[in-house]
């Protein structure tokens, strides 16, 4: 069969790879000077490739059409993942929260691996060519793929071919190509596309102690995001104060359960800068230190229980006045400074939108697609896989994952049209 792939990121070489190693013909249309540009920004340049969980909890860890996944995931899980790649000659190791990296901490091997598979396959790589246009013909079965129209170099041209599968990417990073032109297309095909939005994004605030607190980094405390008064979000981990709002891996993660039609609507984080300890027992801990500064200014008794650059704000938002001596400062205004430290909350305004997003939520409507071989409902011999389908899940590898195991999918898949 003559297969053309469009889309040269993780889930379109994973689908090259599947389809070629399948004594297909197979052509690798990339709009891009080289492969897997986006990929190479993955965990910071790093390439979080996956997640070693048990397969279970991958379906845990997505957030949005899980139950999609399961054929793609159950063919072609993170195990399989971590295989492949080693099989690639690629070294890895597992890290804090069972995240899988290349043992180099470099995602151009990643890539390289891949590229010198697609290489040994014999696969037709077209690098700097974009489609502009898929051509569909009607057949006995209805609407069939025929092929599609590139532009290279100025010059247009056909690829005929028996099947197709698009892995263009969402609208996350969009310096890297992934701008979601290619949604216009396929809406134009009939293909319904569910409204896209940035996901894993940091968020922004007006709060102006945030500025203040500018770069500073908090580690193991406790985050909640509520939506008009209801939690959308809980957990445990990282966070970063930024000159726009927050940002860091819990703070991503949050943004996943949040909606750009929330914005305005109530979006307050939550911080609990002590959360191995009860309100009790925070208050036990004040007195201890209260007792060891009893001569100083409350924002000077502070030293041991909060970073300096937070102080300040946490004072100011539990009223006390700064130059206040703790031994005069009283039970009730106690009370307070437990509850701002317990809960620091932050008025949520927005997002950063799709140029520091880390995925894209929404794209083709699983609706429209066959699980079980993530071809078209509506168009035989087409086939979609990655970031464009409308999927999305937390950090940790898992939409890494999720590239490989849904391209995997469609290129093994291919050759039944």
């Amino acid at each position: 069969m003559d297969i053309c792939v469009v889309g040269g990121g993780a889930a379109g070489m994973m689908a090259t790879i599947a389809a070629a190693g399948q004594d297909n013909n197979v052509t690798l249309v990339e709009q891009n000077d080289k492969l897997g540009k986006k990929l190479f920004l993955t965990g910071k340049g790093r390439c979080n490739m996956t997640n070693s969980c048990p397969v279970e909890e991958l379906f845990d860890n997505i957030v949005t059409n899980p139950k999609f996944c399961y054929s793609a995931l159950y063919e072609f899980d993170n195990t399989e993942t971590i295989r492949f790649f080693n099989e690639l000659g690629l070294r890895t190791k597992i890290e804090r929260g069972q995240r899988v990296f290349p043992a180099s901490d470099h995602s151009s091997d990643v890539i390289k691996v891949l590229r010198d598979r697609l290489t040994g396959l014999g696969v037709n790589i077209m690098t700097e060519t974009k489609v502009i246009e898929y051509r569909i013909e009607d057949a006995p079965e209805g609407n069939r793929i025929s092929g599609v129209i590139v532009k290279r170099g100025g010059q247009k041209s056909l690829l005929p071919c028996d099947a197709v599968i698009a892995a263009t990417g969402g609208q996350s990073y969009p310096l890297t190509g992934s701008d979601g032109s290619a949604f216009d297309i396929f809406c134009t095909m009939g293909i319904a596309v569910k409204g896209r939005e940035p996901s894993l994004v940091p968020f922004t605030s007006d709060d102006s102690t945030v500025k203040d607190m500018q770069g500073l980094s908090l580690k193991n405390v406790g985050l909640r995001v509520d939506c008009a008064g209801k939690t959308r979000y809980s957990g445990f981990g990282e966070m970063l104060f930024t000159h726009f709002g927050i940002s860091g891996p819990l703070v991503l993660s949050a943004s996943a359960f949040i909606r750009e039609k929330d914005y305005g609507k109530g979006v307050t984080a939550h911080i609990d800068l002590k959360p191995a300890l009860t309100y009790e027992e925070l208050d036990r801990r004040i007195l201890r230190d209260f007792d060891e500064f009893r001569n100083k200014d409350i924002a000077n008794a502070l030293v041991k229980l909060l970073p300096a650059r937070m102080r300040a704000a946490v004072i100011a938002k539990s009223g006390i006045l700064p130059s206040k001596k703790v031994n005069a400062v009283t039970k009730d205004e106690r009370a307070d400074l437990c509850r701002v430290i317990k809960d620091y909350d932050i008025i949520i305004t927005g997002n950063r939108g799709f140029d520091e997003a880390i995925i894209t939520r929404g794209g083709i409507d699983v609706a429209g697609i066959n699980p079980s071989t993530m071809e078209s409902k509506v168009i035989k011999g087409l086939f979609f896989a990655g970031e464009m389908i409308d999927v999305d899940a937390l950090t940790g590898g898992f939409n890494l994952q999720l590239a490989w195991s849904t391209g995997y999918k469609a290129g093994k898949c291919c050759k039944e049209v």
